[in-house]
Order: C-alpha cells, then structure tokens, then sequence
C-alpha cells in the first residue's frame, strides 16, 4: 500500500515538473522573439557629407564614426587631406562631416647674394694709396618653398630649404696708413703672410712688396727657399674643391709680376718644406680629410717633388703611407738636414731618419707621448745644427709621483746626435711648444739656440717668452717680453740668414700680430710693423 502511494505521488511531482520545463521554454522562446524583432528595427540615422564640392547625405547605423561613415559613402582620404571632425568621433543625427582636400607644391627660387667690401690697414703701402687685392663676386642661394593648398586655395607658403650654390666672395682693398717705425737694413729675404696675402721685405724693413694677393692663403705652410728664390706655400680649397683642405703652390720672388705655380698637391697639414741644395725641389706629406675632428687622417707618407717652371712636375715617393706610431692618426713631420743628407721625422713618440733608398723609418730616441685627452696631438719641434750633426727638439720626460707619465708637464730642450750618443738635455722646462732653432754659423764656427720657454707651469695654456742660449745650453738670455708685457703664443722664430754691416744677428718673430726684431746680444727688441695682421713669417 505504501507503494502504491509512493508511485502515484512520483508521478504527479513528474507531471508538475515537466509543465514547469514547458513554462520555461516558452518564456524563452518570447525573449528571443523580443530580442530578434529589436533587432530587425535598428535604429539609423542621417549624417551629411561636404566633400569635393558636393554635399550628400548617407544613413549610418546609430554610434557610427566619422570613418565609418567615410567607408559607407566611398569618399577616401589621401596623406594629407583632414576632416572635421577628427575620424574617431561619434556621430548623432544631422552631424555634418567635412572632408578638407590637402595638397601641396614646392617652388624653387635662385636668390643672388651680394658680396660684403673689406677695407684692410696696411702700412706696407703708402699712406692713402689703395691696393685691391681681391675682386668681389656675388653669390648665388636656391630657396625652396613649400605650398600648401587646401580645396583648391593657397593657405601658406613656408621656406622649406635653403642651399647656397655659390658662396660669395669678399672684396678687399688694402689702403696704405702711415708707416709708424724706422726702416732697418735687413739681409736676404722676409716673407711675412698679412689678411691671406703674402709679402716680401728686400733690403730693409721699409721695402715691401705683395708676392700673392689671393687672400686666401692659410698658413699651414709658409717656407721661403733657402736660396731666397721661391715661396712655398697652401692655399684655401674653391667652392667647387670639395673633400679638400689646402692646394700647394710656389710662386717666384725673381719676377715683377710673377704667376704662381699650381703644384697639384692637396691636403697638406704638417709638412712642405724645401730640400737644401737641391733647386726648385720640395718636400712634403700628406693627409686624407675626414668629416670627424681633427678633419683628416694623417698618412705619415713623404715625397720628393722637382717642379719647373713650365708647370710640369716630377714626384717621387720617398715613403710610403703609414700608421704613424702612437697618436699617428695626428701626423709626421719632416726636416731634411742642411748638408741634404739625412732627412729627419718627428712624431709623438719618437724621433729618426728616413732611409730614404730603403723607404724605412730609422729611430734615434723615443720620446714619452703627451696624453692631450683631446682631438689634437702633441708633436715637438725640430731644428738641425747648421752642420748637420745634431738635432735640437723638445723632450718629453716623466714625473715622478704621477700615475700617468703621458700627463707628466716637465718638457726639456734637447740635443740628439748622429754619433748614437744619448738625447741630452740642454734646457729645463722649456714647457712643449718651444720649437727650438738654430742660428746659422757665427763667429768661429759658433752658433745659438733660440726657442720660447712657458711662462707658467702648465704650458699647453700659457703664453711663452723668447729665450737665447748656446749650442751646449749655456750663456740663458731672456729676450723678450719685457717684465709687465703679455707673452708671445706659440710660434716658430726665424734667425735672419747672415749678418750685414750695422745690422745683428736678428732674431725676427710674431707679437700681437706685428713683425718684432730681437738682438740676441743686447736684448733690445722693436717692432717693425703696426697693423696688426701678420700670422706667419719666413727669412732666408
């Protein structure tokens, strides 16, 4: 009986369940009907469309962009072309969409660019009298601007780049200003390079003629030859010289209106100089430019070079390009002895003779390289005795206490001789750039030593004064400047080539830009110019 009553009740509870499940559906099935018709009945809206000139009005699902409604009207947009407003924005009913169509040109322009008047002082001319020394061109600049055209009107015109085809050439005129000094008998020839033209003083200080009036000698070499005939010396690149430093020229002091003589040589930075006895024959080393600092990459390389009168020229490669030893990326410089016999180099960590048959580079003393922590190196000066036995430079030395030698201040003037006797120092903290020279032979086969010695310990930054000695450093005689005075910069001094009646052993050199006389007995010293442009200075 139980049983029985526990069936019928389970299939009543089954009954009611299942009408529960019916229920169920069918509630869902209403929900899905409801959720489909909603669909079926989107909501559009209207949107209106500016674009090449015409206005069209496209329906667009509700939440719709700017884009959307771009691809539904087929209107695409090029690089430059905007809309308002911006592409990402929600659109509502009776939004307005404007396309901008953006283009642009570009107009090139040539321009001339006047050339500037320099006016130079120059009291090698007379007073008053004027010299042009430099005709005036104009240039030529290439401006390039930009258009910008929106629907069909220009709303801007900017430079968009300027290229100058052709620099402009200053004209420069020397006139003559009153000569302040007393004119002094003087031996051989003075060259002296004013405002990038080269002078020559003949017979006394008074005497002065322009050589080369180019204006555009740059002073990387300026070397008179030994027998006074010839100027060696570098000029700026042209315009149109490009992956160029300098050009090598001569020109004759012989002629009254001479024309210099393109030597075909290019990129000379550290040497070009004169071979002795040997006529109308030089010297010289080159270098590669570079876009990095210092500007070139050295090649440490030396040739032999004859040239004629005609132009024609005759190269002989004496050595070949090489790594220069330490710092060699800076350079090598050369000097050939007076007797022609040797030719010496010196770079940063050494001094020797190149074997010229061989092509070798022969060593006579190691010098301890100056660590500049720079993009320069340092190289010492080289001086032969007038008898070819003994070289004078500057020897680096180290000191004691220091963790770097390289850093060492301490410089020596010293002497090394042909006969493998050690390097000797003949001077004490001459300081590195004393660039010592020799006088030639005086009285008895004598002969002195001028170099600069640093007025302050650290001599990479200080100004120097003119200091005479003997061959064996004996006999130290400051010359010049005169207590108060600001010191000399760096420089190479030149002996005047012999002694006449009433006139002494010179000592000339560079002193705020003027020429200065120095007797290396009495010590006096006087200007000889007043203009204030000279930079380099020659005397043979």
């Amino acid at each position: 009986m139980q049983r029985l009553l526990y069936s019928m009740n389970s299939k009543k509870m089954n009954s009611r369940s299942h009408k529960i499940s019916l229920i169920f559906i069918f509630i869902l099935i209403t929900l899905l009907s409801a959720c489909s018709s909603q669909q079926t009945a989107q909501i559009f809206i209207s949107v209106t469309i500016v674009a090449d000139n015409q206005q069209q009005v496209f329906k667009v699902p509700a939440g719709s962009t700017v884009q959307t409604a771009l691809d539904v009207s087929g209107i695409t947009l090029n690089t430059l072309d905007r809309v308002e407003p911006p592409t990402y924005t929600l659109l509502s009913d009776q939004s307005i969409i404007r396309v901008v169509r953006v283009t642009e040109s570009f107009e090139v322009e040539e321009t001339v660019l006047p050339f500037e008047q320099q006016t130079v002082p120059n009291e090698s001319l007379p007073a008053g009298q004027t010299l042009r020394v430099q005709a005036g061109s104009n240039g030529l600049q290439q401006i390039t601007y930009r258009r910008v055209f929106e629907n069909g009107i220009e709303i801007s015109r900017s430079v968009f780049k300027v290229v100058t085809i052709q620099d402009p050439i200053p004209q420069i005129e020397m006139i003559g200003v009153q000569r302040p000094y007393t004119s002094l008998p003087i031996a051989g020839k003075l060259a002296y390079l004013t405002a990038g033209n080269a002078w020559i003083m003949e017979g006394n200080t008074g005497s002065r003629r322009p050589i080369v009036t180019t204006a555009d000698l740059d002073g990387r070499i300026f070397s008179l030859s030994p027998d006074g005939q010839w100027l060696l010396y570098t000029r700026k690149p042209k315009a149109e010289q490009t992956n160029t430093i300098n050009t090598l020229w001569v020109v004759s002091l012989n002629q009254e209106k001479p024309e210099p003589i393109d030597l075909k040589i290019s990129n000379v930075v550290h040497y070009a100089g004169w071979f002795p006895n040997r006529p109308m024959t030089i010297l010289y080393s080159t270098v590669e430019p570079r876009s990095t600092a210092p500007g070139w990459q050295a090649n440490n390389d030396l040739h032999q070079l004859r040239f004629y009168e005609s132009g024609r020229t005759q190269d002989t490669l004496l050595l070949e390009a090489n790594a220069g030893g330490i710092y060699g990326w800076w350079g090598t410089s050369f000097a050939p002895s007076p007797n022609s016999e040797h030719i010496a180099y010196v770079r940063p960590d050494g001094i020797g003779l190149v074997d010229t048959e061989k092509g070798l580079m022969r060593p006579l003393a190691d010098i301890l390289p100056f660590q500049t922590r720079a993009d320069w190196a340092w190289v010492p000066g080289l001086s032969w005795s007038p008898d070819s036995t003994t070289l004078y430079t500057v020897n680096h030395v180290a000191m004691s206490g220091l963790a770097n030698s390289e850093a060492s201040p301490l410089f020596h003037i010293a002497a090394i001789g042909l006969d493998n006797r050690p390097i000797t120092q003949i001077a004490l903290k001459s300081g590195m750039f004393a660039y010592p020279v020799t006088s030639p032979f005086q009285t008895e086969g004598r002969y002195q030593i001028a170099y600069l010695e640093t007025i302050f310990d650290q001599s990479e930054n200080s100004r120097y004064r003119l200091i005479v000695i003997d061959r064996d450093g004996s006999n130290r005689r400051i010359l010049f400047p005169n207590e108060g005075m600001p010191g000399l910069d760096p420089q190479t001094v030149c002996w005047s080539p012999s002694a006449i009646p009433e006139s002494p052993w010179w000592i000339a050199f560079v002193y705020q830009g003027n020429l200065w006389f120095s007797d290396p007995q009495t010590g006096k010293a006087q200007p000889i110019t007043g203009d204030g442009l000279i930079t380099n200075i020659d005397w043979k």
